[in-house]
């Protein structure tokens, strides 16, 4: 596997970073390739997740603290220079596969390490019942993108503040009970957080590429993309009825409907879920203009749905939409 260098060793925003994936992903000629970054605190959110729903804004301008949306699904994560991001791409077709090789690439490195690391649940690494990194993926044309979280260390106060919409005194509890359910890294190893770097680069790749100072060029312009507001924020159009509810193995879902007359004429499914398919023309688009009762919704879709969104089940999803 090829790490991928950049020209210069200058400070970049979160959404550099997500250019540069997707670039490589587009644009590189390597079967997998792999890289690390670091930045100034930001909150990154799930493709599919309203920003309002996961993001305390107003504790983020205080703190300066930059939010960024990302193209995968998945939940709302904290990331500042005391932690590090991992970035993997590959040309495997299977995208399932691939996540989960990430994950136990991810967990096989930390345990030559002498870490008890384990993967579990949806998208976890954990060190014994405490995560320790967190994990996403999006599909291109012929290429799957995977990235997460590696906690090393981090401001536990911002950590929570961001993505808690709470007080002082709450703000102080939560830390307390995130504390008690994240690993840092630097609790479980003795090397510095450079040297960590340096042993996940030469354990998993064997090769490396350096990117020219037009590659950047043209990353900063693909960068603009993930820096509208419009892609940030997103569209939030009128709706008329709100179900919400957690799925085990997929995750907290929020389908905001337009009805009339108890008939659908809009749906939009929010959430932090992983995508497999084309959630719009392979899902969304079967409930228009359908009538919100279990026999109408059973006929309207497909017996499985679980290949556009992971894990989810026809049952569980019509029983979200009518509960």
């Amino acid at each position: 596997m090829n790490y991928i260098i950049l020209p210069d060793e200058q400070a970049r925003s979160l959404s550099f970073y997500l250019a540069m994936e997707e670039y490589v992903a587009r644009r590189l000629p390597v079967s997998e390739a792999f890289f690390m970054w670091q930045v100034d605190p930001s909150v990154i959110f799930g493709r599919n997740q309203l920003i309002e729903n996961e993001v305390n804004i107003p504790f983020c301008h205080t703190h300066g603290i930059r939010l960024f949306r990302r193209k995968s699904g998945g939940g709302c994560v904290y990331a500042d220079r005391s932690n590090v991001m991992f970035s993997y791409i590959t040309s495997e077709q299977q995208v399932g596969f691939t996540f989960h090789r990430y994950i136990n690439m991810v967990v096989t490195m930390l345990r030559r390490l002498g870490v008890d690391a384990s993967a579990t649940g949806r998208n976890d690494v954990m060190i014994g019942s405490r995560k320790v990194s967190g994990n996403a993926f999006y599909r291109l044309p012929g290429r799957n993108v995977v990235h997460g979280t590696m906690l090393y260390d981090t401001d536990m106060v911002n950590m929570v503040g961001s993505i808690t919409p709470t007080g002082p005194k709450l703000l102080s509890k939560g830390i307390i009970s995130v504390r008690q359910r994240v690993a840092l890294l630097k609790d479980y190893i003795s090397l510095t957080l450079p040297e960590f770097k340096d042993f996940v680069w030469h354990t998993l790749c064997d090769g490396q590429v350096m990117l020219t100072d037009d590659d950047v060029r043209q990353i900063t312009l693909l960068e603009q993309d993930y820096l509208s507001p419009e892609f940030i924020y997103g569209k939030n159009p009128s709706y008329t009825v709100v179900k919400r509810g957690r799925i085990e193995g997929v995750g907290d879902l929020e389908a905001r409907m337009q009805l009339k007359n108890g008939v659908i004429k809009g749906v939009n499914l929010l959430g932090d879920y992983f995508l497999l398919g084309d959630l719009d023309s392979q899902l969304l688009s079967r409930l228009h203009d359908v009538p919100l009762s279990h026999e109408a919704l059973s006929r309207a879709l497909p017996d499985r749905i679980d290949d556009v969104v992971m894990n989810l089940m026809t049952e569980d999803f019509i029983h979200l939409l009518i509960s």
